[in-house]
């Protein structure tokens, strides 16, 4: 990119977030926008995470873009190779490699309340854009916990979201950290190879089988020939799922008969009555997000598998310390220990309205956002999967689909205001919403599952999860409402001898109310939502 190149939208970020809103704005008849990503190609999380038995826990044909179906999925849960092989096609399909700046990882966006603009500073160059849409997405920047003596460890130390494919386990002795989504895939596709797998487990997840296999040939044969039966496969996967909310938002008790379906999956594997014990949590299913593994319980039974029910407390030479005491030789540590999720890393680079950070509006009460989307004092802003916008069962690309539409009635928001405008959500507006969102929360069983997860923040509030519907979320998400935003104009110059009216404010903020009934197509909106 040129320095000081203008764009009207700068999208960051090129997983599912960021092409989305790539295709999305193409198809507003937006074409002056770039994606800027910090890698050499597309992907996100799909191509960062390489890891040995890496794939999906969403059925295939729920875990793709509505616009986009993809009738020749390969297995009814893709792997991680499938899934940005899709996401490649998406680029190439809908034009975009036109717009992507690669090797661009964002450094600073400030944003210059003089000319009402977003200064993007990146490793290649600096730009301006009207409009942010950040789609770094939750699961970017791997968490690495800060273990003592870890830094002069003399083997091999890796997160799984980095994976050293030029290191081979074969044959070696191996600390497996964590026990999340990522490391029941690790486990099981390293085991067979290494000499001996030391898996350290602070909590014990709840592991549900996966009903996974290949998709036959005569099936996709059908979906190509009769796309609306991909359609209705799409639908079926969503509708099960949307049926199944409530027992994790209102009814966490129901989610019992789901528990004996997941011992059961372990007593299957696993005959040794201290691994079981071991194995068995202490909360209710749902805390925690529930995983999804045939082969997991079977590769702990195995002779060179130990559990240790404990964390990793300290590494001395090639010796791993658990918090209970226990140790183990070790040639090799893996992290399968997470991401920043409730601490975007992103939000140390966003310089707001008043000169404050994202991070540092955030450091009081945690991550806040309008409709998972912007914050205030952050004008033409928006973030792509932002706070409270996660789930516990179904498919994120239906949020982020959700998102989009939010992205594009702003823009053309944007457009009816016209000339130089900036939106920014009212502080008002975004309490009531966190609040209701807080409020539905109670309820959960992420709130009364006797858990502590990495949905929750450091203050032990979830800032991660949606506490409803997709169907829901798509309401709320449908229409920008002007009443929660305030509207921004360019300062206007005080003369040097007349005063400035009263009735206009140096600021150059208008109050939202105001730019709302100054303009039929948002005059005809508000009636139709009061009569709704």
């Amino acid at each position: 990119m040129t320095e000081h190149e203008h764009v009207r939208v700068a999208v960051i970020g090129s997983g599912f977030g960021g092409l989305g809103a790539a295709v999305r704005l193409r198809r507003e008849g937006v074409t002056d926008f770039v994606v800027l990503e910090r890698a050499g190609s597309v992907g996100g999380t799909w191509r960062d995470n390489s890891y040995p038995g890496c794939a999906c826990d969403v059925p295939s044909h729920l875990y793709s873009f509505s616009f986009a179906p993809n009738p020749d999925w390969p297995r009814t849960f893709s792997g991680q190779e499938h899934i940005r092989a899709y996401l490649e096609h998406v680029t190439d399909t809908f034009g975009l490699r036109p717009h992507l700046r690669l090797n661009s990882e964002v450094k600073l966006m400030t944003w210059d309340i003089e000319r009402l603009r977003w200064v993007i500073e990146t490793s290649s160059g600096t730009l301006t854009a009207d409009l942010v849409v950040s789609a770094t997405g939750p699961l970017s920047d791997p968490k690495t916990p800060d273990v003592p003596g870890l830094d002069i460890f003399p083997g091999k130390v890796f997160h799984s979201a980095r994976w050293d494919h030029d290191y081979d386990l074969r044959g070696k002795r191996v600390a497996m950290v964590g026990t999340g989504a990522s490391a029941i895939q690790i486990v099981p596709a390293i085991q067979p190879e290494v000499a001996k797998l030391t898996l350290f487990q602070r909590t014990p997840p709840w592991v549900m089988p996966r009903m996974d296999r290949a998709v036959s040939g005569a099936e996709r044969l059908l979906h190509r020939t009769l796309p609306v039966t991909a359609r209705l496969r799409r639908g079926l996967l969503w509708g099960i799922r949307e049926l199944q909310v409530q027992a994790f938002t209102k009814r966490p008790n129901e989610l019992g008969l789901v528990e004996q379906i997941a011992r059961r999956n372990m007593f299957r594997a696993v005959k040794d009555p201290g691994l079981r014990a071991k194995l068995t949590p202490s909360y209710r299913i749902g805390c925690k997000r529930i995983l999804l593994s045939s082969t997991y319980y079977p590769a702990l039974a195995k002779p060179n598998v130990d559990v240790v029910a404990s964390g990793l407390r300290e590494v001395r030479g090639s010796t791993v310390v658990a918090a209970d005491g226990s140790e183990a030789e070790v040639d090799a540590i893996v992290f399968g220990t997470g991401f920043h999720v409730t601490d975007m890393p992103i939000a140390d680079r966003v310089v707001g309205a008043e000169g404050r950070t994202l991070a540092e509006a955030w450091s009081a009460s945690g991550m806040r956002s309008l409709r998972g989307a912007t914050a205030a004092g952050f004008p033409n802003w928006m973030t792509i999967i932002g706070p409270n916008t996660g789930l516990g069962n179904s498919s994120m690309i239906l949020m982020i689909e959700s998102q989009l539409n939010y992205m594009a009635d702003y823009v053309r928001q944007l457009d009816v205001l016209g000339g130089r405008a900036a939106l920014d959500a009212r502080p008002a507006a975004v309490d009531a919403w966190n609040d209701r969102v807080q409020r539905r929360m109670e309820r959960t069983v992420w709130s009364t599952g006797g858990c502590n997860s990495w949905y929750l923040d450091e203050n032990g509030v979830n800032t991660t999860v949606w506490p409803g519907t997709t169907t829901e979320f798509r309401g709320a998400t449908r229409h920008v409402d002007l009443a929660e935003y305030d509207l921004i104009r360019p300062p206007v110059p005080t003369p040097t001898r007349t005063p400035a009216p009263e009735s206009e404010p140096e600021s150059g903020f208008v109050p939202a109310s105001a730019a709302q009934s100054a303009t039929p197509a948002a005059r005809t909106k508000k009636k139709a939502e009061a009569e709704a």
